[in-house]
């Protein structure tokens, strides 16, 4: 448990949003030019695909928010 306020969670939130923000315009601006001539069904599995995407490093940067290290403290 932490005892002292951190930098890290302010930090680590502000860049999640900006981050976030980044990644949903990127998609919005380059991606429907991309699938467009590909049938519908396929965009649903394209943007379900984007969606969760994000995700898989999240795991790793909240780690880092709350202890400081990338990977989970071992635990005896």
């Amino acid at each position: 448990m932490r005892d002292q306020p951190t930098w890290r969670i302010p930090f680590g939130i502000l860049c999640l949003c900006i981050a976030l923000i980044a990644y949903g315009l990127v998609i919005a601006r380059y991606v429907p030019d991309l699938i467009a001539p590909l049938p519908a069904w396929t965009h649903i599995v394209v943007y379900l695909v984007l969606g969760v995407i994000w995700l898989l490093p999240l795991k790793r940067f909240l780690i880092w928010m709350e202890t400081g290290r990338w990977s989970a403290p071992e635990t005896d």
